[in-house]
């Protein structure tokens, strides 16, 4: 036993964009039944059966009516300009005018899912397709390199309108040094990750980056691994704070280590005094529009992927955990309600070896853990307290041979009497070894409308649906 799960937080963060405030939207009515089926349907296409795929269209004409074909290959414009003024937004106020209205955000995302059937619909009848939808989006593209902006349009769940440096130019990392994190070179990391324009950052070769202060993202930025093989290691890792539309994909973080007590530069006109961090290696504070897609993490000094004060409208998905203890946390604390509006999707993740527990530990919001290959914990997988609520669906749990590790859930420091009301369930998830999973609350609450985010899958084809996990190896060119 490695101890118990306390979910502490000992964050200490300098606040560098002043004033506090909350913008006023009009609430919109919980999704109805007929919406969700509909919006399950529109994702609910088979992996290489074109019979299946006209059968489900054709369940989804008598549901709806008419079947209007409207997807497009690209996000309209008003999406962007949209996207472009929460960016002022944010720069502009803290972290509880992130995204205030769940129903609004699952709303918006149902509706995206549905106007882009035709889209997804392109990656399963390809020969290459898995039916994992992000991947059969563009990893069928020979030429994808020519076209390395088209991955924004790929997103799914919460964080799929993230459109991280889509607007902007590309900027090439071709110095993997960060010897000033006050007066970055120009060509490093840090140098492209603090520009206040929107830009796509790649990698012109190979390269182990070794931060000596935390990597402070500003927003509407694209960290794009593919094509090379980079690592972040060695030294601090990732923070997104206070910002959005942030994509972060295609890289090795790894043997991220506490640092602090130092001046780090945030943007091209500010720098400020850090405290110490915890070593996580990939931090989102007060952020919205988040989307972490293909990396390989493992041994960080804390967690691995945290999201804390007011976070909200993030995917996490076709990642690769080993080796750590901590994994996830999503959520600040127990007293801090600011994260009762917090939705993350955490979609095609491999849970791999050497890990402990958090996969992820939630606190107050909602949470859609969906077709994820969990064979791997010591403690458990999924964890909470603070009454979140987690929809699990199509995963596959594959318990340790420890028999008193079989749960796949736990209740941090939370009396029975009063976890029985949280809303938490387990839809068609495949338990092997003698896994299982305590579910709790009302099995068909209104409160799972907000903990969806797309349609999941049979837990039959995880294995096919997370075969990429982690960082790919791309080369240009050629298939990813």
């Amino acid at each position: 036993m490695r101890g118990r799960d306390t979910g502490r937080r000992r964050r200490r963060y300098d606040i560098r964009r002043g004033g506090r405030g909350r913008s006023r939207r009009q609430a919109r009515p919980p999704l109805s039944s007929v919406s969700l089926l509909l919006c399950s349907l529109a994702m609910a296409k088979s992996l290489r059966s074109f019979l299946s795929l006209v059968f489900l269209l054709g369940i989804f004409v008598v549901s709806d009516g008419s079947f209007r074909n409207k997807a497009s290959n690209s996000r309209s414009s008003g999406d962007l300009s949209r996207s472009l003024r929460t960016a002022q937004t944010m720069n502009s106020t803290s972290a509880s005018a992130a995204v205030d209205d769940p129903e609004e955000v699952a709303a918006t995302v149902c509706m995206s899912i549905r106007n882009s059937t035709n889209r997804r619909s392109l990656g399963y009848l390809s020969t290459c397709g898995t039916g994992n939808p992000i991947d059969d989006c563009w990893r069928c593209d020979h030429n994808w390199h020519l076209d390395r902006k088209r991955l924004a349009d790929c997103g799914i769940g919460f964080g799929r309108n993230a459109a991280g440096g889509r607007a902007g130019d590309y900027y090439v990392v071709t110095d993997p040094r960060d010897e000033d994190p006050v007066n970055p070179r120009p060509g490093t990391l840090r140098h492209a990750a603090i520009q206040d324009a929107p830009l796509w950052i790649t990698f012109q070769r190979d390269m182990v980056i070794v931060l000596k202060q935390e990597l402070i993202v500003n927003s509407f930025k694209t960290i794009d691994g593919r094509g090379a093989d980079v690592h972040i290691s060695g030294g601090a890792c990732v923070t997104v704070q206070y910002v959005t539309n942030v994509i972060i994909h295609g890289i090795h973080i790894h043997d991220c280590r506490p640092t602090g007590n130092a001046m780090v530069r945030s943007s091209p006109s500010h720098y400020g005094w850090r405290t110490m961090a915890d070593g996580d290696g990939i931090s989102i504070f007060g952020s919205s529009h988040v989307w972490v897609d293909h990396c390989s993490l493992s041994h960080c000094a804390d967690g691995l992927v945290d999201a804390v004060m007011g976070s909200t409208a993030i995917t996490i998905s076709n990642n690769y955990f080993t080796h750590h203890n901590e994994v996830m946390l999503l959520g600040h604390s127990d007293s801090y309600d600011g994260d009762k509006a917090m939705q993350v999707t955490i979609a095609f993740n491999h849970f791999g070896e050497g890990l402990i527990q958090r996969m992820p530990r939630c606190r107050h919001g909602y949470f859609h853990v969906v077709n994820n290959d969990y064979t791997h914990w010591e403690m458990y997988a999924i964890g909470g307290s603070a009454n979140p609520t987690i929809n699990s669906q199509g995963n596959r749990y594959l318990a340790p041979a420890n028999p008193f590790a079989k749960e796949v859930t736990k209740r941090v420091d939370t009396d029975a009497s009063e976890w029985r009301r949280w809303n938490w369930r387990s839809a068609g998830d495949l338990l092997l070894n003698g896994a299982y999973f305590t579910a709790s609350g009302a099995g068909a609450s209104a409160s799972y409308a907000r903990a969806s985010s797309l349609g999941a899958k049979p837990s039959a084809m995880v294995a096919s649906l997370t075969s990429g996990a982690g960082a790919l190896s791309c080369r240009k060119g050629r298939l990813c």
